[in-house]
Formats: C-alpha cells, structure tokens, sequence
C-alpha cells in the first residue's frame, strides 16, 4: 500500500457516503495514515464534515448527482457510511472503475435491503434466522401475520435505526404498523417484512473484519436497544464457547458472501449455545462505538486499516462500555453542562457529535467508560451519560 500528501497530486483520496458520528471516527483515522478524505452527506456540517478536507452536500439516492460528485473527485475509494444511497449507481460506479466502493458494491446495494439480505442469509447460506415474510399489500400482512403469530415485528424493507417498525402484539396492530412502514421506509415502497419473535437471553454485535491477510474477528459487543435504536452496549458480551464459535461461523459465512474489505457488524440473537442470524451492516455499527475504549484498535481503526489493505489486530484491552446521550428537545445550536462532572472519573471518555440540530431522540453523543468488568463500566457508562446535560444554546 502507498499513500501520497494529501491535498497534493500525490494524495490517495478516499469519499464517505455519509457524514454522521460513526463516519467522523473513520476520518479522524484515514487523516493519521495520511489519507485525503471528502465527506458527503444530505445536510451541511454534519459531523464526518467537520473534520474532512472537503465536504459536499447532496442528495445521495439521487444517481446523476452521486455519479457527478465521483467523477468530479475522482476519489480512489468509496465508502458507503450509510445505507440511503442511490447502491445500483454505486455499481455502475464499480463497473466502470470510477472508484474501488467498499466493501463492494454489490454488499452495499445487498445489505441496504432487508429482503436481499435476509434471502441471502436465510436461503443461499443456510442461516438459521427468524420466521419471516414479504408483504406489498395490507392484506398480505395480515395473511403473513396470522401465519407466523402474535407478538412479531414489521419493518419496511429499506429503513435504519428504526424507523418505520413496529412491535404487533395481536390483529389490532397490523394496519397501524402497515401505514407506519410505509411512511418511515428510505424509499416509498409497499414492501415490508414481518419476523416472528425470538425468545433470545440477549443480542449481539459480532464485529468482523476482512482484511488483507484473512478474517478477524473482535469479542462480542452486548447492547440494549429501544425501538430498534441503540442505547447501551458494551465488550465483550459473555457467552458460551459454542455460542461463541456459531456466532464467529455465522459471521464469517455471511461476510465472506458479501466479500471485500473492512468491518462488518453482525447483528445475532444468542439462547444458550443457540444463536440466529439477524442483520448485517457493512460498515462501523453504532453499538461499536464502546470500542474506542475496550479495543487497541477501534472500530473505526480497524476499518480504515482493512479498507487500505494494512495489518489489523482485535484485541481487547479493558472491558467497556457506552450510553447515548439524547439531545433531549427539539432545537439548533443546543449546548451541553455537565461535562466536567462526567469526565471527572478517569476511566470515563465522552464523544460529542458536534450535530447542527438536536431532536428529542438524536443521538448527540456518548459516554464511554472502562471497567474491571463490564457491569462497572456499564455502571460508570451510564452515570457519566446522564450528567451529560443538553440545554438550548445561546
């Protein structure tokens, strides 16, 4: 691998597909091996932004603009950092060697959709997962529904953090849920899935890297989850060792389909030794974040090390975890008291996002905290994240 200066004729020149917090840690991390980074996003200053060489703002379900921008940067890498992205262009893009898309683009336009993924994982790999179906109509739903039972979920086929799913507990539920789908998806598609409950102990985030010289993969990362959106997790998540080792086969099918290089966050629910397949992001997944404190290689670095063909290592240094700091109200320009009271235990580190406008539900930020074992840091974590305190801005 050879990197040049950046911002000279010289610079190995890499564009994020989105500019949030998780896309913010990847810059910081290709700017210390001496990368070029562009970061692109829908709205202006969002966080990857503040901290790239360049920016740019557009819509990136729109093919003509996304192609244009490529052409116009010419970068050597596209890494896609979220999933609302024009992913058939991204092929063309590829096709035509415009730019290397990580991890391809065939598993960026794959995972973007949950019937893709879900078909691939279930009945080309053989994945245990879910009771599920397809649904375009409400009365397919309902059909789907009575079959599979009560509870079960539904989600559109194109959404994250989400949005847009409902939890069903009987018939009653079924047509709110439909129209909640179809107002909540990326794209105004009448397609939804409906998956049947698991009784799972808990869930996790398998991290996986492709790299260079094989596949690696970090201890599992536990997390709490709210309405589909993350609120706590931490590393590593005790398990059985045959869990353990059906979650890393797991993992390593499914990302080994999906091919290319970086991290992958494997979403799997663990019973005992039993483990089912749940989802599948070709990116830095957000429960990662604690790994910027339990790992000597984040998350973020490691991703930047694999998508520039450079040694990895996963090994755990402390036992950590993290909490999410919510922006609390609906406001621009918020500002934040307590931070002095958080950072005053030395295990405890915060990571503000820096995001222009604040919503009740936003992630802001987050507390991350090491422990002696993760119930302490998940303890410290949390006490850190509530003297965190959002105000309005002057």
């Amino acid at each position: 691998m050879r990197i040049g200066t950046p911002l000279s004729s010289s610079a190995f020149k890499v564009m994020l597909l989105g500019s949030g917090e998780l896309g913010k840690e990847v810059v910081i991390e290709l700017q210390r091996l001496g990368v070029e980074t562009i970061a692109v996003d829908r709205y202006a200053d969002a966080p990857a932004q503040q901290v790239a060489h360049r920016a740019h703002v557009i819509n990136m379900t729109d093919a003509k603009a996304l192609r244009a921008l490529v052409e116009k940067e010419r970068p050597h890498l596209v890494v896609p950092e979220i999933e609302a992205i024009a992913t058939e262009e991204l092929l063309r893009i590829e096709a035509d060697k415009l730019a290397i898309v990580i991890p391809t683009a065939r598993a960026a336009h794959i995972t973007m959709n949950r019937e893709r993924i879900r078909r691939l994982a279930a009945e080309e790999l053989k994945l245990p997962t879910s009771p599920y179906a397809f649904c375009s109509s409400l009365e397919e739903l309902q059909a789907a529904a009575a079959q599979i039972g009560f509870p079960c979920f539904v989600k559109p086929v194109m959404s994250s953090s989400g949005k847009g799913q409902s939890k069903l507990k009987s018939a009653n539920d079924i047509a709110k849920a439909w129209d909640k789908a179809l107002t909540a998806g990326r794209v105004k598609e009448a397609r939804v899935i409906i998956e049947g409950e698991i009784d799972f102990d808990f869930e996790i985030t398998q991290l996986t890297v492709r790299a260079a010289d094989g596949t690696h993969f970090c201890e599992p990362i536990g997390h709490v989850q709210v309405d589909g959106d993350y609120v706590e997790s931490w590393q590593p998540q005790a398990m059985s060792v045959t869990a353990r080792e059906k979650a890393r086969d797991m993992a390593g099918k499914v990302t080994a389909a999906l091919g290319g290089h970086g991290i992958f966050g494997v979403e799997l629910f663990v019973t005992g030794d039993d483990v089912w397949f749940s989802e599948v992001s070709p990116r830095p997944h957000d429960t990662g974040l604690v790994t910027l404190v339990s790992q000597y290689q984040s998350e973020f670095a490691l991703h930047a090390r694999a998508i520039l063909g450079l040694p990895v290592s996963t090994e755990l240094k402390a036992p950590g975890a993290s909490a999410v700091i919510y922006g609390g109200m609906d406001a621009k320009a918020i500002a934040f008291e307590g931070i002095g009271e958080a950072l005053h235990d030395p295990e405890v580190e915060l990571r503000l996002f820096g995001k222009p406008e604040s919503y009740v539900k936003r992630r802001m930020g987050v507390a991350l905290a090491r422990g002696a074992n993760t119930d302490e840091a998940r303890t410290r974590a949390k006490h850190a994240a509530h003297r965190v305190r959002p105000v309005k801005g002057s």
